[in-house]
């Protein structure tokens, strides 16, 4: 395929960080397969569509991580697959923790991998998520965590935290898959991650950002939050992707800073909001390294850069009044 770098399959193309992976992969040179739901959405599927040399190099395939056959036939003359479907829902709507985020999370990632290996890829990059690392009891206070570290199942399932439950459990399961049939896969773990938006609905983690600024956060902890701008982790997972040298998991954080101090930040260039008042003591630590990604090459703005892009973005699009 004459002027195309090759072709890399996103699993779950239409979510938030998915969809920046397609619009970077495309503007790269790459042709890109992306499962979706239901390729006849126009309106769901609109930002994909209109992306720029979407015509030529990007096809929409039906398909969903818990039918293998559809990943199958989407994966199938690919080179490479970035892994980028998982629920995410708010705990309020979990009737069924093992239907509606476990299995999804964990068998889907199951399938995603076996149809790669079947497939014959080069290499799966997978995106997981921080909170494979920071929820544990026993963490020492002040300590901040790399890849080294690993969420404790058990406590997960206490504290009822199935999202952080199911994103261990597959990316524990991953590297099993990996040792087991020598596939090669590297895994992202960003933080919370914020910015611009090209889907047309809102995700969880610009909501945490919207709500804090309309002073509607449900958890006013003073804790201490990584951050993550969308478009950095996106470059993220193009990095590990292309890189030879990428081994093993990588943390995504671009900066650690403390609740109140992200709203004073906030409150100095946009004053017009109701931020929260007051703080309660911080029950979640999220202070990680972004030093094994960084010296793999990686690049990614800094935190004024982050809250305003998101900020105006919000605004721009209704999100904020």
């Amino acid at each position: 395929m004459e002027g195309v770098k090759g072709i890399v399959c996103v699993v779950g193309a239409g979510g938030y960080i998915a969809s920046w992976t397609v619009k970077l992969l495309l503007s790269g040179g790459y042709k890109v397969h992306g499962t979706v739901r239901d390729p006849t959405d126009e309106k769901k599927n609109c930002h994909l569509i209109k992306m720029d040399k979407a015509g030529e190099n990007l096809q929409l395939f039906k398909a969903d991580v818990l039918d293998y056959d559809s990943l199958l036939q989407a994966i199938k003359g690919c080179d490479g697959v970035i892994h980028a479907a998982s629920p995410v829902i708010p705990p309020m709507f979990i009737k069924d923790p093992e239907k509606q985020v476990i299995e999804p999370t964990v068998v889907g990632t199951e399938n995603v991998l076996k149809a790669a290996l079947e497939a014959k890829v080069k290499r799966v990059v997978m995106v997981s998520s921080n909170k494979t690392v920071i929820q544990n009891s026993n963490w020492k206070k002040d300590v901040i965590m790399n890849e080294e570290y690993w969420s404790d199942k058990e406590y997960c399932r206490q504290i009822e935290d199935w999202y952080s439950l199911a994103k261990t459990t597959a990316e524990e399961e991953a590297w099993k898959f990996s040792k087991e049939t020598g596939l090669d896969i590297v895994t992202v773990l960003p933080s919370m991650t914020v910015g611009p938006l090209l889907q047309p609905t809102v995700n969880g983690s610009s909501l945490w950002l919207v709500n804090m600024i309309n002073g509607t956060m449900e958890h006013k902890e003073d804790a201490v939050r990584g951050l993550v701008d969308v478009r950095d982790v996106a470059t993220a997972l193009l990095l590990t992707y292309e890189k030879p040298e990428a081994k093993g998991r990588y943390l995504c954080t671009a900066v650690n800073l403390r609740i109140p101090d992200i709203v004073n930040k906030l409150k100095a260039k946009y004053p017009e909001y109701k931020y929260p008042q007051s703080y309660t003591d911080a029950k979640l630590r999220d202070e990680c390294s972004g030093e094994k990604l960084k010296a793999l090459g990686w690049e990614c703005r800094g935190i004024d850069e982050i809250l305003t892009d998101s900020v105006e973005f919000y605004k721009k699009s209704g999100l904020l009044d």
